[in-house]
């Protein structure tokens, strides 16, 4: 077991990263024996300061960035050997894959968007030496949601890197990050895995039986994080189940309605069951963290309003990706439904279909449409999807596209 084992169907980023990581532990070697005076230092020609690991989602990019910078920490005594770093033993490799390791800080947004503020603060982590005397790893997963100031305080922060510092910047493509930060990056590309290498960690690494690890891995098409929230959650497979029959009930104009609104709803209950587990439990730690005496009825000190009030603007702006987020998966596998419709129409065999479960729906809808209706009603999936990522109301971008999928 490496720290490389969960890095699904990525073989050529893997001995890209491995090479790296191997020059990195030579060159810290290096520095550490020109300290004592013993040999030159040499320059890792594999190594660089800032990555940006792009590709679909579900390819695993953060899970990539991840099991680098568990190998830029290694300290397996084996390295001496010539064994490459990245273990998965050690206390660096598991560390920094449990997410504990002082030198590797992972940042991850439950918002909308990553600001200024929290960037700089990023940028003054950057600058300090790493506790342990290897590497100072900055991983940000949603590179894609830096504002365009934050993303200009990080820009300084790549072009001017402190010794020792490596940035690994996730997004989905080359396209979500800035032009001058994406010249500054080693760009790693990793692509959809196969459904064949998903059921198979599915199997090997969770114990999922290989009969629903075959039928969740087809299903999301080779997307790994979806994949296993399927197989561990029945209460997801129920859901998207709901979703897959919507293409049936858009029959007249008050099914596509009640159709938009049920799929609003349930994006609502997801952000309130997210708020109802985590806000309370923040409000009344930073309530504690202000003085105010124990219990939400408390009064509160003077001077803490805007402490609270920000507390509650950010907790606003988690519920708003939370319900966008449920939808958008939503929407991700009612075009997967009619991808499957548009299979069976070209004549390609139903083995092709990943939504196998909806196998009668898709036939019905195969055989009651055209080829062109349904890439008018993936265009309207896609439609939806932009609008709500340009803050059109839920229910109204929803309800637009239900309709448009009654007339195909």
């Amino acid at each position: 077991m490496t720290v490389w084992d969960d890095v699904v169907g990525q073989p050529r980023t893997v001995a890209e990263l491995s090479a790296a990581a191997q020059d990195a532990d030579t060159l810290v070697t290096a520095e550490s024996t020109v300290a004592r005076g013993d040999r030159d230092s040499t320059t890792a020609s594999r190594m660089t300061h800032a990555w940006l690991f792009t590709g679909p989602p579900g390819s695993g990019r953060s899970t990539a960035a991840r099991a680098f910078a568990a190998a830029l920490q290694c300290t397996s005594p084996d390295r001496a050997l010539g064994a490459a770093p990245g273990c998965g033993f050690c206390d660096g490799c598991h560390t920094a894959l449990i997410g504990t390791h002082a030198d590797v800080e992972t940042v991850r947004t439950d918002l909308l968007s990553i600001g200024v503020k929290e960037t700089r603060e990023l940028v003054r982590r950057a600058s300090l030496s790493p506790a342990g005397g290897r590497w100072q790893v900055i991983l940000m997963e949603d590179a894609d949601r830096l504002t365009e100031g934050a993303a200009n305080v990080l820009l300084k922060a790549v072009e001017e890197p402190a010794p020792r510092t490596v940035w690994l910047l996730c997004a989905p493509s080359v396209e979500d990050a800035l032009p001058t930060i994406r010249s500054r990056c080693r760009l790693l590309t990793l692509r959809t895995p196969s459904v064949a290498d998903v059921a198979d960690v599915l199997t090997r690494r969770d114990g999922v039986a290989p009969e629903l690890a075959a039928q969740v891995a087809r299903a999301t098409q080779g997307h790994i994080g979806r994949a296993r929230r399927l197989a561990a959650d029945e209460t997801a497979r129920s859901r998207r189940a709901t979703v897959l029959r919507v293409p049936l009930r858009v029959a007249d104009i008050g099914g596509c309605l009640r159709a938009a609104q049920e799929l609003v709803d349930s994006a609502t209950e997801d952000a309130k069951a997210v708020a109802d587990e985590v806000d309370g439990k923040e409000t009344e730690e930073m309530r504690a963290a202000l003085g105010a005496a124990a219990g939400l009825g408390s009064r509160m000190p003077r001077g803490t309003a805007g402490a609270m009030k920000e507390l509650a603007d950010r907790q606003k702006r988690r519920s708003t990706r939370t319900q966008r987020d449920t939808l958008d998966l939503a929407l991700t596998d009612l075009a997967g439904f009619y991808r499957d419709v548009l299979t069976l129409q070209l004549g390609r065999p139903a083995a092709h279909v990943a939504n196998a479960e909806a196998m009668d729906g898709i036939r019905r809808i195969a055989s009651s449409s055209r080829p062109e209706h349904s890439l008018r009603r993936i265009e309207a999936i896609l439609a939806c999807r932009d609008a709500l990522d340009h803050n059109v109301a839920p229910l109204l971008a929803v309800e637009a596209m239900t309709l448009a999928l009654r007339a195909g």
